[in-house]
Parts: C-alpha cells; structure tokens; sequence
C-alpha cells in the first residue's frame, strides 16, 4: 500500500528536455525528502535509459541521485516503464532503491482504487504497429545484442530516433485515444475507479461515464505538473516560475460510490464474522 498523498508525475524526457525542466525536476525531488507520501514516476522519466554493466548515460546521474536521497528519507517510490526507459532493472532496484515496475501498478488509496500504466501501446488499431515495435525491442535476444554496443553510440542513436516518437505522439490525438481507452477500462471486469495514464504528454482529469476518474499529469517536459492523489480526491498541480503551486483541475470521490463502497466493505466484515463466529462457536 502506497502511502497518501501520493504523487504521480510522469515524461520528463531528462535528456531532451531544456535544462529547465531538469532543474524544476530535481528540485521537486528534493523539496519531498522528508514530506509524508509516496511517488510514482509514471514512465519516460528519463528520454533514454539503458543498463549497460558498468556505464550510465550521464544525463541521469543527477535524477538518479536526487531519487536515491529521496528513498533514502523514507519515501517509496515507484518507477513504471515507460517507452524510453523501459530498459530498466537491476540498477534502479538495487542502487538507487525504487521499485521497478514494467507493466501496471494497482493499489488502494482511501476510496481509490487506482491503476496506473505509462499507456503506451494501450489504443487498439492506433498502436498496431508501435506494438510489433516494442515487441521486438525489448526481446531478450534485442536487449543482449544492444549491450554489446559502446555506450556512448548507443545512447546517441537512442536519443536521435527518440525525437521521432515525441513528435508525432504530441501531433497525433491530444491524448483522446489513452481517454477512450481508460474509460473502457473503468467500464469493465475488475475495474478500478481511478486510471492514470501518461505518455500523450495532454494533462487533465475526466469523469467517465461509469462514474471513475482518469487522470494523466502531462508531460513535466513541458511544465512542471503533477498528480497528488489523497483518500477522496485527485487534483493536478503545476508549480510556477514564482515558486507557488496551483491547482488546475481536480475530482472527488462520489459520495454516493463511497457509500457503496463502504456497504460492501461492511458486508464482507459481516461475512467474515459470521463464519468466524461459527468456527468458534462450533
């Protein structure tokens, strides 16, 4: 369980992005150590990582440090794979101490039950041909054959054919199809209340029509925003070049989902009562 408030925040794209964007990143990490809550880094933290045996692309040393000190404060935090730094591993477990996911994450949070992806491959016919890619791309056999590259020509053909994806990501839907794709989701079987996407760099929070909540921060490239989840609400958040933080957009729990929440929760204790009751009156 993920401790509140917890703060998702996702495309950073360190190592393409302005070296502003950089600074108003580590700075946020290291304004959180000591603040209660958690972090989830919701994909392309970095625009391109890889963990080659004894080298690092030196771009990510100052995040990476700035994420270590903040684990170090007591703060846990998880990194979700993204397109650009889905190679992750063993470096960012073991040293720097986040919990590495490659896939979704799924927790409750007060009266969320919330899922978290980067999204993306996540649009149907619109990422047809982004998932063959990506199949190929983080095959066993690919990721061998990319270690035995030197790292400095590695990391450069990375970052050229990187600027590829971003371009037509940010020119393609505006962020409807990841929309489309969470509302289906809250709409199905096992369905959490609460979907996070990033990846379509588009911030805003959306009222599904089964009543949940999609959220996507933006992309902290292009201005420093993100999501802090507490028990009852989700609101994005962007830090200005004064210092304060506004709030832009924000969703609140239903009270009347709350309630049946509540009822069903209650339900099951009664459940679990009764049979406890009868192991031991037996």
């Amino acid at each position: 369980m993920l401790p509140l408030p917890c703060r998702i925040l996702s495309d950073a794209h360190v190592g393409a992005c302005a070296p502003a964007a950089t600074a108003s990143l580590l700075e946020h990490l290291r304004a959180l150590r000591g603040a209660p809550g958690s972090l989830v880094l919701n994909g392309d933290i970095l625009d391109f990582w890889f963990e080659w045996r004894r080298s690092i692309p030196s771009y990510a040393i100052p995040v990476l440090g700035a994420v270590a000190e903040l684990v170090a404060s007591g703060m846990p935090v998880t990194w979700i794979a993204g397109n650009h730094d889905c190679w992750g591993g063993d470096v960012l477990r073991r040293e720097v101490g986040v919990t590495f996911l490659d896939g979704a994450l799924r927790a409750r949070l007060g009266a969320w039950d919330m899922e978290v992806m980067h999204g993306d491959g996540l649009r149907g016919d619109a990422d047809r041909r982004y998932r063959r890619l990506r199949a190929v791309l983080r095959h066993p056999w690919a990721i061998a054959a990319f270690k035995l590259v030197h790292p400095d020509f590695g990391t450069r053909l990375a970052l050229g054919t990187s600027q590829v994806s971003r371009v037509h990501l940010h020119a393609a839907d505006e962020g409807a199809g990841l929309r489309n794709v969470a509302f289906a989701r809250m709409a199905g079987a096992d369905a959490p209340n609460l979907v996070v996407y990033g990846h379509s760099h588009t911030p805003g929070i959306d009222r599904a029509p089964s009543g949940g909540v999609y959220a996507n921060p933006g992309a902290w490239a292009e201005a420093p925003r993100w999501l802090e989840v507490t028990a009852t609400r989700v609101t994005l958040r962007e830090r200005r070049a004064s210092g304060e933080v506004h709030d832009l957009d924000v969703a609140e729990r239903r009270a009347e989902e709350a309630l049946a929440d509540a009822q069903e929760g209650v339900g099951r204790i009664g459940g679990d009562e009764a049979m406890l009751h009868g192991r031991v009156i037996g």
